[in-house]
């Protein structure tokens, strides 16, 4: 069966067995986390590619929209390579030259937009506001080495609402790195997105049944109405 994201949008394990919430959505504790929304995962042609990435784009708009107009805080989260060599090149062999994927300052033509763009900033459909954060992590997990507690504690959040790509790795490592931080995390299922339909589902399996909520957009925001 060809991949459908009506499959993943309507998965609601909150549901599921007749299991309680374990916990509310609250605005006034609430903030929104986009996870690697960058030009080399989102547009066409990019090294680390998902097109996926490219339908869930509105529906991050709508976040970014809600979050915004309530004045609760909104992190985005780029991932950052480069120039010296890691472990993670290792793993992703674009991010070495002469590819250099996600490297500051490297400029990339793409097949969706006209001109050159960094290739780690955020997406110009989601550009960040003057005044919002962009956090800038070297690993999966954006809660790693970075000041992301610090800047969630100085707003008084408890809860974070995730979405962003890519759902099986940076999405899942941030919410993973949510719990053991002390933050509740709800994944918005219809805001993330993988290149691997069967490892986007079971990390949403896997996140709900131990590590937080997975949720709509529809439905997490209103809750939060």
């Amino acid at each position: 069966m060809p991949w459908s994201r009506s499959l993943d949008v309507t998965f609601r394990p909150d549901m599921s067995n007749g299991a309680p919430v374990p916990f509310e959505l609250r605005r006034d504790t609430s903030a929104l986390i986009v996870v690697d929304m960058q030009n080399d995962f989102v547009r066409v042609g990019a090294p680390l590619e998902v097109p996926d990435a490219r339908e869930t784009i509105e529906v991050n708009q709508e976040l970014l929209a809600w979050f915004r107009e309530r004045k609760r805080p909104v992190v985005f989260t780029r991932f950052v390579a480069g120039p010296e060599p890691t472990l993670m090149w290792k793993w992703s062999e674009v991010i070495a030259p002469p590819t250099c994927c996600c490297w500051p300052g490297f400029m990339r033509s793409y097949g969706d937009v006209e001109g050159e763009r960094e290739c780690i900033a955020v997406i110009d459909e989601l550009e960040p506001r003057p005044g919002e954060h962009q956090l800038d992590k070297y690993g999966y997990n954006a809660f790693h080495r970075t000041r992301l507690t610090d800047l969630l504690n100085a707003g008084n959040v408890d809860t974070v609402l995730i979405s962003g790509t890519v759902t099986q790795i940076c999405v899942e490592d941030t919410a993973r790195g949510a719990f053991h931080e002390g933050f509740q995390a709800a994944v918005v299922a219809d805001a993330v997105s993988s290149y691997a339909p069967e490892l986007h589902r079971a990390s949403l399996q896997t996140l709900a049944m131990k590590y937080g909520r997975v949720v709509n957009a529809q439905d997490a925001l209103a809750e939060m109405a």
